[in-house]
């Protein structure tokens, strides 16, 4: 009897359709026949076609069957259960429920750097580093993958990512300090206490005087999953501001009977200007134009001025004329 689904799955009168989107990636769920979803693909496309003015990236966009296959979203494999033996309260809880998984090749992928000739490797970059950042490096890394899928059903399966990089990890240790992993391991092993009890993991500490010391740490991460795992998706920092405060002062520079000013131009490409060793450089698209001094500037007031400013700048007074 439990084989018997409880609902009429031949119902044709029976449709579902869920969308969820984040950013430019988005995936519909439906319920029906293929036919119809071919049809919605076809209208999705029209729609951001003809209103948005964008092409749908038909090699990317597919239909796939959720039960017997996987559909990818943001790095996750996300299926529909289906399973007659497991019960919950005597009824078959997993059947049609969503579930979200690890790709194998994320796994293949991710392990990847911190193997060679088959076996997990030093890294040779990372051995004149201080210990405290080696340890730092490698955790940061293994704790922002595991962290990202902790969603997924089968988190454990980044144990080999663990392993790889942990070894990796000791061999670099052991490299730097002609030593031997196992060694090296008893050194920086360490217990750190989580919310499903005491885990392994190497550390690196720097005493300071007067103030906390510094630890870097490498796993001690439970490789299980967290339905209330939150995945913080920071600000992108902003670019950084241009800084033409140099070419502004140059722009006010004086010399001799010339000033500097800067114009726009398409044409020009980089150039170089010497005036009185000081050698100032354009930029693609701009130039630099010597434009005469007004009369009021050639008079010795006005020079005066300008010595005594620079005098003041310097911290001494220049004499004043009598």
């Amino acid at each position: 009897m439990r084989k018997l689904p409880y609902g009429d799955p031949t119902d044709p009168g029976y449709r579902r359709l869920r969308y969820l989107r984040y950013a430019d990636d988005h995936i519909m769920g439906f319920i029906g026949p293929k036919a119809e979803a071919e049809r919605i693909k076809a209208k999705l496309a029209t729609f951001l076609r003809e209103t948005l003015a964008l092409e749908l990236n038909q090699s990317k966009t597919l239909i796939t069957h959720a039960r017997t296959g996987a559909a990818r979203f943001l790095g996750y494999e996300i299926t529909v259960q289906h399973c007659d033996t497991k019960l919950t309260h005597g009824c078959r809880s997993a059947n049609g429920g969503i579930a979200l998984r690890v790709p194998l090749d994320v796994i293949r992928a991710k392990c990847a750097p911190y193997r060679r000739r088959g076996k997990p490797w030093h890294r040779p970059a990372l051995q004149n580093l201080p210990d405290y950042d080696i340890v730092r490096i490698y955790g940061a890394e293994y704790r922002g993958i595991v962290n990202y899928y902790l969603l997924a059903q089968d988190v454990w399966r980044f144990g080999a990512l663990r392993w790889n990089a942990e070894t990796s990890l000791l061999k670099t240790l052991a490299a730097k300090h002609d030593s031997s992993v196992s060694k090296t391991a008893a050194r920086y092993k360490a217990k750190v206490v989580t919310g499903h009890g005491l885990r392994t993991c190497f550390e690196a500490r720097i005493q300071r005087a007067g103030k906390p010391e510094l630890v870097a740490r490498f796993g001690g991460i439970p490789l299980t999953r967290d339905r209330r795992a939150v995945i913080r998706d920071p600000a992108a920092d902003s670019p950084p501001r241009r800084r033409n405060g140099g070419v502004r002062r140059l722009a006010e520079l004086h010399v001799g009977h010339t000033c500097i000013s800067t114009a726009t131009s398409t044409t020009t490409a980089k150039a170089a200007i010497t005036l009185r060793g000081v050698v100032v450089r354009g930029v693609p698209g701009k130039h630099l134009a010597q434009v005469p001094l007004t009369e009021d500037q050639h008079s010795p007031a006005a020079h005066r001025r300008g010595g005594a400013a620079r005098a003041r700048r310097r911290g001494t007074r220049r004499a004043q004329p009598r």
